[in-house]
């Protein structure tokens, strides 16, 4: 396959891989404990695990890495990807156990402390253990390459994000925007 041919159909795989993290945001988010939450949750890692195999799946071609570059930065990119969702798992369930407390009414002002530490621990932790990984990564990389990952990462981001949007709009009724 040349170059657009391939580009085309990596699209289609985005595409189609963005559609399923459009159905695990068709889930209600903020659903209380139970069988409806565990089946969101599952949509969710499956769509997670797409998207890191279409990332990874595309880093060689899209980074225009050599063989030897590929090996190298495989493990890392893997480790990158499963400790950066570990993170923000481990961040939403502390803001989770916030928000229920306030639901239920048994927050006090030492609980929400507490939470509150852990969050900011998370946060500070998060920043942190991404730099490693990137700064490992980054190491087999040359610039033009780690500026490409960047820009591949922030664009799979943004259509996420674009089409949870709209899958928030359809499950709210609104037509999606043009």
């Amino acid at each position: 396959m040349k170059g657009r041919e391939w580009a085309g159909a990596a699209r289609g795989v985005l595409r189609t891989l963005l559609g399923l993290v459009a159905l695990a945001a068709a889930e209600p988010t903020f659903a209380q404990p139970g069988a409806g939450s565990r089946r969101a949750q599952g949509h969710r890692d499956d769509a997670f695990r797409m998207v890191d195999a279409y990332i990874v799946s595309n880093l060689q071609d899209s980074l225009g890495l050599t063989d030897e570059q590929f090996v190298k930065a495989l493990p890392l990119v893997k480790r990158l990807l499963a400790e950066r969702r570990a993170l923000v798992e481990r961040r939403r369930q502390a803001l989770r156990d916030l928000r229920q407390m306030f639901q239920a009414g048994t927050a006090t002002e030492a609980m929400v402390t507490e939470r509150l530490r852990e969050v900011k621990a998370l946060e500070v932790e998060d920043a942190q253990t991404i730099r490693r990984n990137l700064d490992a990564l980054d190491a087999v990389l040359s610039p033009v390459q780690q500026a490409k990952f960047r820009v591949m990462e922030v664009e799979i981001e943004q259509r996420i994000r674009e089409i949870m949007a709209q899958a928030r709009q359809r499950r709210r009724g609104e037509p999606p925007e043009p």
